[in-house]
């Protein structure tokens, strides 16, 4: 019985390590053409920043993959990020477009530990949009502003030919002040750190999809969309020295943000399976459609790091803020396999949780 235990070691031993040394080397873009793989935060769109992307313009901020890049101007130190909202259909359960791109760039400043200050927006409308959606839409935006405590200070707006949007996209640039608690980076994590999750997941990713009426599903699922700056604030007030790195979990779930990380950290991480914090109407719809809610977008959930002796007082604390009181720790970070993550399954087995392959889920962001 031992000799057979220590085969399939030695066997799983040799899968790692050849896996290791594929995910070792640097990703190229050679693809021809480009496809909706390219955005759905997996593999493809890493090849596209690493291989494209971040070369041409000679930035190291684009191969960390990081939510925000740093600015020094006159001895303060500001973060700035941007992103594009191009969400089906405009309007959802718990959510429309409006809110998600307010909310998704204050998320990508909090997150680099930065206390959000202001935006500008974009629009950019299709022709035949109705009035009344473009008006719902903007006092949406207003409204999720004021909840985030920031301002809109600048825009632009552009209109297409009918048939060229979805209704609308909208783009939005943000900024933020570093807050002097903060001291984040992907190259603080060390072994033996604890990884806290915000609350469960998949609640964005599902309602979306649902929305669509694309499924012979019917369930009670709203977007999680909400401003995350009150967690981080939380987590850096009781552990700041202590949080090693926060990430959102938007496109591609928890198995995108955690993959990202052990890669560019060169660390592996052991989840637990049974720790992860999964609603029932999410876990049941994503079993129906045969999809893994890790892999799944959130839109108001955050991955922390933190270091040990402070991981059950940041734990704590994520708790108490409104929409975390399902926070838990789901692993941790180890030495071996380097770049890696691995699941420890509700059966007692281990398995890779890889990054995403193609584009197995509709656009939800």
């Amino acid at each position: 019985m031992a000799d057979r235990a220590g085969a399939v070691s030695e066997r799983e031993q040799k899968i790692l390590g050849i896996i290791e040394t594929a995910r070792g080397k640097r990703a190229k873009f050679r693809d021809s053409r480009i496809t909706m793989a390219h955005g759905a935060g997996g593999k493809a769109t890493q090849t596209l920043i690493e291989g494209l992307l971040a070369p041409a313009f000679a930035s190291d901020v684009l191969n960390e993959m990081a939510d925000a890049g740093a600015v020094q101007t006159g001895g303060v130190e500001l973060a700035m990020t941007t992103d594009s909202y191009v969400v089906k259909p405009l309007r959802f359960p718990g959510g429309s477009i409006g809110e998600l791109a307010v909310n998704g760039t204050v998320n990508d400043l909090a997150v680099s530990g930065a206390r959000p200050l202001a935006l500008s927006l974009s629009l950019i409308l299709e022709e035949g949009l109705p009035a009344d959606e473009l008006r719902a839409e903007v006092e949406a935006i207003a409204r999720t502003a004021r909840a985030a405590d920031v301002q809109i200070i600048t825009g632009d707006t552009k209109v297409v030919e009918r048939g060229h949007a979805d209704g609308m996209y909208v783009c939005t640039t943000g900024i933020g002040r570093r807050d002097p608690r903060a001291r984040l980076s992907p190259a603080a994590l060390r072994p033996g750190d604890r990884i806290l999750l915000s609350g469960s997941i998949g609640e964005h990713g599902t309602a979306i999809m649902l929305a669509r009426n694309e499924f012979e599903l019917d369930a009670d699922i709203e977007s999680d969309t909400r401003s995350l700056w009150p967690v981080v604030d939380a987590l850096l007030d009781v552990a700041g020295p202590d949080i090693r790195c926060l990430r959102d979990a938007t496109r591609g779930g928890v198995a995108s943000v955690l993959n990202e990380l052990a890669r560019a950290s060169s660390v592996a991480m052991i989840v637990r399976e049974g720790a992860v914090p999964v609603a029932p109407e999410v876990a049941g719809a994503a079993e129906i459609l045969g999809i893994d809610p890790m892999y799944v977008a959130n839109e108001g959930k955050l991955v922390a790091f933190v270091a040990p002796d402070a991981a059950d007082r940041a734990l704590d604390a994520l708790r108490r803020v409104p929409g975390c009181a399902a926070a838990a720790e789901i692993g941790e970070v180890r030495t071996e396999p380097p770049g890696m993550v691995l699941v420890e399954t509700s059966f007692g087995g281990r398995r890779v949780m890889d990054q995403l392959v193609g584009d197995p889920l509709p656009r939800i962001c």
